[in-house]
């Protein structure tokens, strides 16, 4: 008999001001879809995407869609429970997204942890690189993921599907290490999934999506 198939369970959070990009992001991952056409998420919705990651090793990957309006602010303590990941969102075109990113940074780093206590993997994705003006700069972008310690960073465009799969991937490799090191005791070939509770898994708002 073979070695047992391998399941990962990953809540991942996307984060970011309204209007960035974040649901065409997850559409265009999960789906391979893109629309010009998104009304603005209410609170939060979620996607579920399931990868062949490697031979006997399975991820559901539970993408957190959450709204970027202000005033969904003091919500996010409770959305943010359970996750291990997330993806901060920036418009390359509005450099007013990209001071925004310090706050959702600083936001997730005091409201969410692993079970180890360490800060969990952040990427930041600089979105809609397709576009001819961009109001932000790579040295902009560089030097504030290393000040604020984001895990890595992407310039992306849903529209173009660029650098999409590779910014999520690398998240994934993230992930897959924190759970195998969390459980440093148990047999490798039996990793159990990250689940999570019941509470956090019946949050769900408004099916309908925000930003291009």
């Amino acid at each position: 008999m073979g070695s047992p198939q391998r399941e990962y369970l990953f809540k991942v959070l996307v984060v970011g001001d309204i209007g960035v990009g974040k649901t065409s992001i997850i559409q265009r991952y999960v789906h391979n879809i893109y629309s010009q056409c998104y009304r603005a998420t209410i609170g939060v919705d979620f996607a579920l995407k399931v990868l062949n990651w490697e031979p006997k090793c399975v991820v559901r990957l539970q993408l957190w869609d959450i709204a970027g309006q202000e005033r969904f602010g003091h919500m996010t303590r409770l959305y943010y429970r359970e996750a291990v990941g997330a993806l901060v969102v920036c418009d390359l075109g509005r450099a007013a997204t990209l001071e925004s990113v310090r706050r959702w940074k600083e936001d997730l780093d005091s409201k969410v942890y692993l079970q180890s206590g360490k800060p969990i993997p952040v990427m930041l994705l600089a979105n809609k690189c397709d576009q001819m003006h961009m109001g932000v700069s790579t040295l902009e972008i560089e030097e504030l993921v290393r000040e604020l310690e984001f895990t890595d960073y992407h310039l992306t465009s849903a529209k173009e599907n660029v650098n999409i799969d590779e910014a999520i991937s690398c998240l994934i490799k993230e992930m897959i290490d924190n759970e195998e090191e969390s459980e440093p005791r148990k047999d490798p070939n039996v990793v159990q999934p990250s689940l999570l509770s019941p509470s956090t898994r019946h949050y769900k708002g408004c099916t309908q999506c925000s930003g291009m």
